[in-house]
């Protein structure tokens, strides 16, 4: 009797490489989308099932009611590993009766949604004494005047709803230097019915961002670790990180366990940091509660968090493990790391040189895997595919 793995959204790198990280180990992996199109992680050799669900925003409940007729049906609890924020968002509105037919690290319905929303997470962090950006509210008094005077110019507005926002505008927040601009990105917002926040900007360059990626057992203690600074991002400066180093900085473990501790928070999650060029300070800026973009990185380094959870849900956790060297291993998503690296040379944040420079290093390929083509095949003829058709 073996517990399956069932993955859910494949048409990112980040549900391909759960595949491949509990596929390499011999778990049959089940692949769930909402559509054929485009979903080039199911292309995997490691994935043993691929299946069409209702659209889990869409018709939520339908997709729910479709996870649970499937787990009916297996000889044992399979195993949940939701690879996107808007999946986790659904999962977390019925997670308590999920539990009954699947293994999902976490036991507190509503934790997942805390952590994802900017608002509640903020005020968690202000709670466990943790560092954020400085923050208002658009409903605020005096609202004008406390961006003038605590925020200042440029700032960002940010959504409390990530996945909602970007599904609408196709960025992650909206950067504005002038009153002006701040109003026209509030009534955007407003028109979308979606809830923002204005934040200040921590100074410092995209290298400045740092993570702390990590899984918490059933005791909601930290096994297995690691930090990694980012070096580029796509769109630059607010958006994924395309090029990652995997890099030892205690002082995050520090922070980011005490913190994932102190909530009781299960399972895997990263921290996003942003180092103050001006004082060093960390600052918390947001959590992944899935697994995260440069997680393939984090397997050949040593920490399959895929493996690590389906060991530990499935009773047979592996041993602790934190990786305190540099391994100097980059990820790497090439494909918008041009794209970013244009946009930087356009700008004058990187040189040639310096983009070159950072090349030479051992790296983890987001997408190809010269063992497992064809997803990388897959993705390039849709893009191709698209370029044609433009």
């Amino acid at each position: 009797m073996e517990n399956k793995a069932v993955i859910l959204g494949n048409n990112y790198y980040i549900g391909l490489s759960a595949i491949r990280c509990l596929g390499i180990n011999g778990i049959n992996t089940v692949a769930v989308d909402y559509t054929e199109k485009e979903r080039y992680g199911a292309e995997s050799k490691y994935c043993s099932e691929k299946l069409i669900a209702p659209h889990y925003k869409n018709d939520s409940d339908a997709f729910l009611d479709f996870l649970i007729d499937y787990a009916k049906k297996q000889d044992a609890k399979p195993v949940l590993i939701p690879c996107h924020d808007s999946y986790l968002e659904v999962i977390d509105t019925r997670l308590d009766e999920l539990k009954g037919y699947y293994l999902i690290p976490q036991t507190e319905q509503g934790l997942y949604r805390k952590v994802m929303n900017k608002d509640t997470l903020h005020q968690l962090a202000i709670e466990k004494g943790i560092k954020v950006p400085e923050t208002i509210q658009v409903t605020d008094s005096n609202f004008y005047e406390k961006v003038d005077s605590i925020i200042q110019f440029p700032c960002l507005v940010k959504p409390t709803d990530s996945p909602t926002f970007v599904s609408k505008f196709r960025q992650k927040l909206f950067k504005v230097h002038t009153r002006e601009e701040l109003d026209e990105a509030l009534q955007k917002a407003k028109d979308a019915n979606l809830e923002v926040i204005v934040q200040r900007i921590i100074p410092g360059f995209d290298d400045h961002m740092y993570t702390f990626d990590a899984y918490l057992n059933q005791d909601a203690k930290v096994t297995h670790w690691a930090t990694c600074q980012k070096h580029r991002q796509y769109p630059i400066n607010f958006g994924a990180s395309v090029f990652t180093v995997q890099k030892h900085v205690p002082e995050l473990y520090q922070i980011g366990s005490k913190f994932f501790e102190a909530i009781g928070f299960k399972g895997f999650a990263e921290i996003e940091f942003k180092k103050d060029a001006q004082t060093g300070d960390y600052y918390l800026i947001e959590i992944n509660a899935r697994m995260t973009n440069f997680n393939h990185m984090l397997y050949k380094i040593g920490l399959n968090m895929p493996y690590i959870t389906y060991m530990e849900l499935t009773g047979n956790p592996l041993e602790p493990k934190a990786i305190q060297s540099e391994t100097n291993t980059a990820f790497w998503y090439g494909y918008e790391d041009m794209l970013a690296v244009k946009d930087y040379l356009k700008t004058g944040q990187l040189s040639i040189g310096k983009v070159l420079m950072s090349l030479v290093r051992p790296k983890v390929n987001a997408i190809w895997d010269i063992n497992d083509p064809k997803p990388g095949i897959a993705f390039m003829k849709s893009k191709v595919g698209k370029l044609i058709s433009r």
